[in-house]
């Protein structure tokens, strides 16, 4: 599949971590997601009802980050990306990219994140 939507730098704040101080304090998060699917019928119809519409996905996505209170981004990540595929039948995968933008460690480093991709099977 070579068509997907994508959505670049979703920014919300939410509890995710296993540090005491990460769990008493929300704290900024940045994703970036791959919607794989068909935009041919959308492309040729132009019409919203063909293809996945974005702005409810970005708050599916939101609403499972703040909700969920993780602790480790590899289950966020993973968690957005099955209500991801739940809400649209006909995304056939999905990649998540979850980052913290400020990451509690010494080092200076601009975030620390994972990406996972999940398929219909």
């Amino acid at each position: 599949m070579s068509d997907r939507i994508e959505l670049r730098g979703l920014r919300c704040s939410a509890i995710v971590g296993v540090l005491p101080e990460e769990r008493t304090r929300v704290q900024p998060l940045v994703f970036d997601l791959d919607l794989e699917r068909s935009l041919s019928d959308a492309a040729l119809r132009d019409d919203l009802t063909a293809t996945t519409n974005y702005a409810e996905v970005l708050t599916l996505v939101e609403r499972v980050t703040v909700d969920g209170e993780f602790l480790l981004l590899e289950t966020l990540a993973s968690r957005v990306g099955l209500a991801i595929l739940a809400y649209d039948p006909e995304i056939e995968a999905v990649t998540v990219a979850v980052r913290k933008t400020r990451p509690p460690v010494a080092e200076d480093v601009d975030s620390v994140g994972v990406r996972c991709t999940l398929r219909r099977d």
